[in-house]
């Protein structure tokens, strides 16, 4: 039996992949500006042909933002490892009678800080476990107190499970909470914590945490606010792939209601140090695949981020043709995935990031946490350059505890 291909009439006749793959008809969706629905979400993720689903994907990468692909000079600061949730897969969280267990004070984190903007970082990004007995007015000195440095220094703190931790904290609503953190210079929510929003699968691998309309809620709070957040997904452990594609449909859903979410971020699983043992953990065609179907079925969404910290810098690399426009930041410390036994290197300089994406065909583009350019470097320019702007110090020496 014979299976007859029919042509593309918009696919170049370079285009092999496209021609061959059975695809055709989605990609010309795309090419009209169709909205693609779950059924051709969940064909994608199913097809074998991982470069023709990432061809379509790099179209849509490419009528976005052009050649453009974006990095940001940022420091992570976790401030405490301490929870009071036991989420299975979480290697990060500690009681108070575990010996590795850290929390840091204001004034810890406000140096950790001022050493971090002499290497002229722009965003701290902070999280942290749900710490059993810091009060909220902690949480709120740690953001006046950091935007006091500089206000040209970006925030980008909690999770939406910590927001709620600290409404509960606090005895408010957790509207209420948001506002007064906005109110002590908060500028953006991390993304971190979607997990996987289907109730069975998240039941297994976070019992306890917020559900995923909690999670959406406080989202869509904060955005109609004015502010601006990022979203996540974590991939690779028990879900399925029509899990995967109902996840993107609640985000994409509550981006056409508020327009709030500056980017996505997918998380490769990482099986090493929890409870959670995964057989087949996500592989490079896995990742490479999942950032492709997002490009393509998140329409509303301006950019997917490849997290070079669990891909690794190389496989981030070339996920910037399979639909990624960003790697994410220089970082500088950063524990959760390392705790997890991400193997990648502890952090990136500015020089790096410059030259991975110059080596992928792409003009690199300095952002900030919302995506928007800083500075857009010319191509006459050399990566010493950035090696000079972020040479590493002994600050970022001995900051290597994470990335």
């Amino acid at each position: 039996m014979s299976i007859r291909v029919h042509p593309c009439p918009s696919v170049v006749k370079m285009n092999f992949f496209l021609q061959k793959s059975g695809l055709c008809d989605l990609y010309e969706k795309v090419v009209a500006g169709q909205r693609l629905s779950e059924a051709d979400a969940l064909r994608l993720f199913e097809s074998k042909d991982l470069n023709a689903v990432g061809a379509i994907a790099d179209f849509v990468r490419a009528r976005k933002v052009g050649n453009r692909a974006s990095y940001i000079v940022n420091r992570y600061i976790n401030y405490s490892n301490y929870c009071i949730l036991s989420c299975q897969f979480c290697s990060f969280a500690r009681k108070k009678r575990d010996a590795d267990g850290f929390e840091l004070t204001v004034p810890q984190m406000v140096e950790k800080a001022r050493e971090a903007l002499k290497l002229g970082i722009t965003e701290l990004h902070i999280v942290g476990g749900l710490h059993p007995s810091l009060p909220f007015s902690y949480y709120v000195d740690m953001v006046r107190s950091l935007k006091a440095l500089d206000t040209r220094l970006q925030l980008k703190c909690f999770t939406a499970i910590e927001i709620l931790h600290l409404a509960w904290l606090a005895k408010k609503p957790f509207p209420d909470v948001l506002a007064e953190l906005k109110a002590a210079g908060l500028d953006s929510l991390t993304g971190g914590g979607a997990e996987i929003f289907r109730p069975e699968v998240r039941s297994t691998i976070a019992r306890g945490k917020e559900s995923a309309e909690e999670y959406l809620d406080v989202h869509r709070a904060w955005h109609r606010m004015g502010g601006r957040s990022t979203c996540t997904m974590l991939f690779g452990h028990v879900e399925s792939l029509a899990d995967r594609v109902d996840h993107l449909r609640q985000l994409r859903a509550l981006q056409d209601e508020t327009g709030g979410f500056v980017g996505f971020v997918p998380l490769p699983y990482q099986p090493e140090n929890n409870a959670i043992p995964v057989e087949h953990p996500p592989t490079g065609f896995d990742a490479l695949r999942t950032l492709a179907v997002s490009r393509v079925y998140l329409d509303n969404f301006a950019h997917i981020t490849a997290y070079w910290v669990g891909l690794g810098l190389k496989l981030a690399q070339v996920a910037l043709s399979y639909g990624a426009d960003d790697l994410h930041g220089t970082i500088i410390e950063e524990h959760i995935f390392h705790m997890a036994g991400s193997q990648t290197p502890q952090l990136q300089t500015e020089a790096d990031m410059v030259k991975a994406i110059r080596e992928a065909g792409r003009e690199p583009v300095q952002r900030n946490t919302f995506y928007e350019p800083i500075k857009v470097w010319d191509t006459t320019l050399a990566a010493t350059e950035a090696e000079s702007r972020s040479g590493k110090s002994k600050v970022l020496e001995d900051n290597l505890a994470t990335a």
